[in-house]
């Protein structure tokens, strides 16, 4: 394509937007709408598969020593299963750590219930916190590690813990969070689209006559089809640009605002930082194809004439 011939093509793209003045106004606030309501999903898709990896990183097995376990095959223990690939951190908790870390849980309130308990004088094992490269293999690495007990004579751990019940209702509850978040942004995106389309099908019907004209006269349908191709890219980049400005201004706000009574329901959001760059990429990219998708599919039919 000639370079003139796409100067005319982007100058009637933006001459359209300004002469259908009320139309393309129309149109970007259709679009504005359905991109903020798929902004906000897109968002909250983010914090819950955030939200979803916190939660399967604090999955950990711990491994209970018997208390006549001797030092030797507690170190043989700590050794082979330091072995194990999946294995990424093996940590070491004494009878001393495991009871200042109980005092430490349990808080104030309740330190009658610990009283006349210290070094000398402590019925907590020996045990071992194990945390894992991939946490879906939590249940497979729980049984190599009894598979692995049972090799010894007599058997140094006592217990092997991970609550395998909660491990896999947390495993059930962050798919489906994932898959929810999943299946709303696809939903939203395509209810985006419809929307769109009608929308620049209702400029193209207002242009009825002048791309019939158009018709008769030989143009072709890509010269024909140019123009909207750009008017739809313009309505969708603009319409996306204002939405991702407000939505992110608003997120930012969210987290200043809120901040606080979030930590205190434990809840952690994505730093704005984090987010920014993916959600402009995001709704932009769809604006503008969304945009454009519109014009094809909406000028197609007048192409006939």
């Amino acid at each position: 394509m000639k370079f003139s011939t796409m100067t005319r093509h982007m100058r009637e793209g933006f001459k359209s937007i300004i002469r259908n003045g009320w139309m393309s106004f129309a149109s970007i606030s259709s679009i504005f709408i359905s991109l903020f309501i798929l902004g906000i999903f897109i968002l909250l898709a983010l914090n819950m598969n955030y939200m979803a990896a916190q939660m399967e990183s604090q999955v950990q097995i711990r491994v209970y020593f018997e208390t006549d376990a001797t030092d030797e095959m507690i170190t043989n223990v700590q050794n082979k299963i330091g072995k194990i690939s999946e294995v990424s951190k093996l940590t070491y908790v004494s009878k001393e750590e495991g009871l200042a870390f109980l005092r430490d849980k349990m808080g104030e309130d309740n330190s009658d219930w610990l009283e006349g308990y210290d070094d000398e004088n402590n019925p907590l094992p020996i045990s071992l916190t194990i945390e894992l490269s991939d946490t879906r293999l939590v249940d497979s690495i729980a049984q190599q590690i009894d598979i692995l007990n049972g090799t010894f004579d007599p058997k140094p751990i006592k217990e092997v813990k991970y609550g395998n019940e909660t491990v896999e209702t947390l495993f059930k509850i962050t798919n489906a969070i994932r898959n929810a978040g999943f299946a709303i942004v696809v939903a939203l995106a395509v209810t985006a689209m419809l929307l769109i389309s009608n929308t620049i099908k209702m400029t193209i019907v207002a242009r009825k006559r002048e791309i019939g004209i158009m018709k008769l006269v030989g143009a072709t349908n890509a010269f024909i089809r140019w123009p909207f191709f750009i008017e739809g890219a313009l309505i969708g980049i603009i319409s996306s640009i204002v939405t991702t400005i407000i939505i992110l201004i608003g997120y930012d706000q969210v987290i200043h605002i809120f901040q606080y009574d979030l930590s205190l329901m434990l809840i952690q959001l994505l730093p704005l930082e984090q987010v920014i760059t993916l959600t402009a990429t995001i709704m932009i990219t769809l604006g503008s194809l969304i945009g454009i998708w519109g014009s094809v599919m909406s000028v197609r039919k007048y192409l006939k004439v």
